[in-house]
């Protein structure tokens, strides 16, 4: 399969691919269906003189996941403010918002130098890690206390406020993007986009990136060292377009909404079942732990769905509900609902009740995982589930490795050894691995 590993390019340029639907709780839209910009500005704090700080929102204002984006933090570090400026006029993916600060130093910058009126260095004043450190104006005071700066408090209010998925900070003059301790696959993707290494350096106390990895560590905050002196328009532009591609990594799969008939009749079989087989007196799917891959054997959306919305005995097993999946992924990459998460459906014998089928349609491994889109989606779909119930990589498994789950349980015992051939431990190393490459659960959430 020539190919499989090259999955960030292929995931962010499948079509199909944007904002899900009330299932994954986003906005509808699709990463390569733009947000027409629109900034609204407001005033986050003021500096010591007084003077403005300013933030821009970008994108839709519903749009669950938001990128912030610091131009200036030093007031002699001014290049990245041409990279702020120019994300202002941009069109954002749908489900991201951008929050753009052009300057969190305005005396700084105004005075030109590295720490605010007071003298304070303010990548030295926040929480994490903060200790005295100089007097005012050497290069790297701390200041009297953690958050003693107006406009570090006005950046960790912002902060808490939205709660970024990703912050990035523009520095000078090192030229790289630190390995900053959160998602390495993001922090690599910006990198790669911008053209810097990709390098660690060492944390200072008090840094505000530090602050964010202890407060949220869930995500993730890192610093872009430009070179020295102004950007000119060709690096302007590959810094925007850097921040651009982390924010379509980010964006929500697209997943059309087709419910089968899942009404009271339904609902009681499938509690009848659930007390049959996992002896629980529910229908509700409570705390899914497992992702479970199947193929349809068929090549037909319409015939796959017919199926599962005909709710009669399966041919194999002979018992109701009929058989379901909560998601199915077409040839062309498109993902549609079929039933809430929130409901058990009968896909996987052993481990229905806490686990959430996703199949494809296709007659075989080889030709769901060969075809480009129909791979990036199921890839993408599986990734941001995975991280909305915190489901662990080596729990995101193919039909036919059910036995080997630790949550395999069954109390009919002529099924307890039962499986399927879909989606062999061969396939789903590869998927697996495939997987492991995207941004984090975390960041997908």
């Amino acid at each position: 399969m020539s190919g499989w590993l090259a999955l960030l390019a292929g995931v962010a340029s499948a079509a199909g691919l944007g904002a899900p639907a009330a299932g994954l709780g986003a906005p509808a839209g699709t990463p390569h269906e733009p947000q027409a910009a629109s900034g609204r500005v407001e005033t986050i704090g003021r500096s010591v003189q007084g003077r403005p700080i300013r933030a821009v929102r970008v994108g839709d204002p519903r749009a669950r996941i938001r990128v912030l984006v610091v131009g200036e933090i030093h007031g002699t570090e001014l290049a990245g403010r041409a990279v702020t400026r120019r994300l202002r006029r941009t069109r954002v993916p749908r489900g991201v918002q951008l929050w753009l600060v052009d300057e969190l130093n305005p005396d700084g910058a105004a005075a030109g130098t590295r720490q605010n009126a007071r003298g304070v260095d303010l990548n030295r004043n926040f929480p994490f890690g903060w200790r005295p450190i100089g007097r005012p104006f050497d290069t790297y005071h701390s200041g009297p206390g953690p958050l003693s700066e107006p406009e570090s408090r006005a950046a960790a209010a912002l902060i808490r406020r939205i709660q970024p998925r990703v912050t990035l900070y523009y520095h000078q003059m090192m030229r790289l993007v630190d390995r900053g301790g959160g998602d390495t696959a993001l922090e690599r993707l910006y990198a790669r986009h911008s053209g810097l290494p990709y390098d660690a350096i060492p944390l200072p106390p008090g840094a505000a990136t530090g602050w964010q990895h202890d407060s949220f560590p869930r995500d993730t905050a890192f610093v872009v060292e430009l070179p020295a002196g102004r950007l000119d328009g060709r690096g302007v532009r590959r810094h925007a377009e850097a921040v651009l591609a982390v924010a379509r990594a980010l964006a929500p799969p697209r997943v059309r909404q087709r419910p089968i008939p899942f009404g009271a009749e339904r609902k009681r079989e499938m509690r009848a079942y659930a007390r049959r087989h996992y002896g629980i007196d529910d229908f509700r799917l409570r705390r899914p732990r497992v992702i479970v891959q199947h193929y349809t054997a068929s090549n037909s959306f319409e015939s796959a769905y017919d199926t599962f919305a005909q709710d009669t005995p399966d041919v194999e097993l002979g018992e109701l509900p009929g058989v379901c999946a909560h998601y199915l992924i077409d040839r062309d990459g498109t993902v549609t609902q079929l039933v809430p998460t929130a409901i058990m459906c009968r896909h996987t014998v052993g481990l229905n009740y806490t686990a959430i089928g996703i199949e494809h349609v296709g007659v075989s491994d080889a030709q769901v995982l060969r075809n480009r889109r129909q791979r990036a989606a199921s890839l993408r779909l599986t990734r941001m589930l995975q991280g909305r119930y915190r489901i662990r990589l080596h729990n995101v498994i193919g039909h036919n490795e059910s036995l080997s789950s630790p949550f395999h349980r069954e109390r009919v015992e002529r099924l307890r050894r039962q499986t399927h051939g879909d989606f062999t431990r061969s396939s789903m190393r590869r998927y697996r691995r495939a997987l492991d490459r995207l941004p984090s659960p975390a960041s997908l959430r």
